[in-house]
């Protein structure tokens, strides 16, 4: 369904942003050990999942266990510690390990490509059609304002490509392809791209389908399924979490015109409209990285996850009283809503949109 048109006044427009940096300025402040010891002990368990899953290869009976420990810790390392790391969420503590500047987590794309398309590129211009390439990541129609074109009739094949080879379309990203193809970009111009992505390929797949299927010996082709099988579940998974954060239904998308000269009131009411959350356990929240919270992410991306949750019940308190929607379910239910729109959208028509529906912008942003 559309989403709804909010009208805020400029008045209450700066009054949301005011309170939004409010609860920033409040977890800053209280920002410490707790903090600290909370991603030392991601970190520590990570790493024992990784250490129980390479053991238990040299055991061929314990091989879905093995496979079960191994895609944990490669969950862990991409979500909740890889994910947050680069958004230099723990670059206050002064730990190199946990640098956003130096940290490289367990996937095919550079972390410093990704730091550019996701930290800068997606983060600031969130759901902006023609300047958000999260929109659809260049493969995908996932907005009605999207021209159509046959080529979408695939939309669910595609989708279905990208969950399972996820690392390899994030990997990929930056090199724009589809405007290759339409002729807006040059080759030579991946020049720079292309040499960091081969390096980075080439190190995980010796580490992940040479090196360690190796040192299990005769055990080769089972450790080497193994090591696959986990990067495939880690792609589902990280796939599954991320489009329910954006895609959903209710979920609203904007014009470049519609954000020219945004205020800081306005920037924060964009994220909240271009994002949604998945309810689940506190499990559940620490596998996602706590992007089921990927409302409050999209607002403060640089706070500790942990303390989205914390975090989650004042933003709501907050949409309450102005009347925005807070939009949240669990995760079937969203994976069903973005499943639907994957389909809907891959066929030819798109609605008219209704006055007041979709592309919301507060009063006095749009044109």
């Amino acid at each position: 369904m559309p989403t709804e048109k909010i009208s805020l006044t400029p008045e209450q427009l700066e009054a949301f942003g005011a309170e939004m940096d409010a609860i920033r300025q409040r977890i800053i402040a209280d920002l410490g050990e707790d903090d600290a010891a909370y991603i030392r002990s991601v970190v520590k368990a990570q790493r024992g999942f990784e250490i129980a899953g390479r053991a238990l290869f040299y055991l061929p009976p314990a091989w879905p266990l093995a496979v079960a420990a191994l895609s944990v810790s490669k969950i862990l390392d991409n979500m909740e510690i890889g994910h947050n790391v680069m958004h230099g969420q723990y670059d206050w503590m002064g730990d190199p390990a946990l640098s956003s500047r130096m940290f490289e987590w367990d996937n095919v794309c550079p972390s410093d490509q990704w730091k550019y398309s996701h930290n800068y590129i997606h983060h600031t211009f969130t759901n902006i059609l023609g300047k958000d390439r999260d929109i659809g990541y260049g493969v995908l129609r996932m907005d009605e304002e999207q021209p159509w074109h046959p080529y979408y009739l695939g939309n669910p094949l595609y989708a279905f490509l990208l969950m399972v080879f996820f690392e390899w379309g994030v990997a990929m990203h930056d090199l724009e392809v589809e405007n290759i193809v339409a002729g807006r970009r040059k080759l030579s111009d991946n020049a720079a791209l292309h040499a960091g992505i081969m390096r980075k390929v080439k190190r995980q797949a010796v580490k992940d389908y040479l090196l360690f299927p190796a040192l299990t010996g005769p055990l080769f082709p089972l450790t080497l399924a193994g090591n696959a099988t986990a990067n495939l579940v880690r792609n589902i998974w990280a796939f599954n979490i991320i489009f329910c954060g954006h895609f959903p239904a209710g979920v609203a998308t904007f014009t470049k015109e519609e954000c020219e000269d945004e205020s800081r009131g306005q920037w924060y009411y964009r994220q909240l409209l271009g994002s949604a959350n998945i309810t689940g356990s506190k499990l559940m929240h620490l596998m996602s990285g706590n992007l089921s919270h990927q409302i409050e992410h999209h607002l403060f991306p640089d706070l500790p996850a942990r303390r989205y949750p914390e975090i989650a019940e004042q933003v709501r308190e907050i949409c309450e009283r102005y009347g925005l929607r807070y939009n949240t379910g669990p995760l079937h239910s969203q994976l069903f809503s973005v499943a639907k729109k994957i389909v809907r959208l891959s066929l030819p028509g798109r609605k008219k949109r209704p006055e007041g529906a979709d592309h919301a912008a507060p009063a006095g942003l749009a044109a």
